[in-house]
């Protein structure tokens, strides 16, 4: 399935999370528990996944007087698209400058350098 650039906020995203997580069909009752913590109100909550489904990150479904979501954009996706586009507009397109920096930075663990050259080494 060809990757969807799908321009997705902070809080719409968090939304996504709780509804990737589920792996089946999650009411807005249940999606609102799963971040109760952040105090959002209903209405919040509504506008986000409305936003999702007009941006085409989500299906809704009407049960009853429920309404139920399920992802058009997968997570694995959703990830793929927001590297690519960090990669093109921070490194230039660079995938190694991008490496490199998170090398540099000291943001990769010994386990990722390994994951990452088991990775490359697959490729070859």
């Amino acid at each position: 399935m060809p990757a969807k650039n799908i321009n997705i906020g902070e809080g719409e995203l968090e939304i996504m999370k709780v509804i990737w997580k589920a792996n089946e069909p999650i009411g807005s009752a249940a999606i609102g528990a799963e971040v109760e913590a952040k105090g959002w109100k209903r209405t919040t909550i509504a506008t986000f996944l409305a936003r999702l489904v007009e941006k085409g990150a989500l299906n809704a479904e009407r049960h009853g007087k429920a309404w139920y979501y399920t992802p058009k954009l997968t997570e694995k996706e959703y990830k793929r698209s927001q590297l690519k586009n960090i990669v093109k507009n921070v490194f230039g397109g660079s995938a190694r400058d991008m490496v490199a920096s998170l090398f540099e930075e000291k943001e990769l663990s010994d386990e990722d350098i390994r994951e990452l050259k088991t990775i490359f080494d697959k490729e070859d």
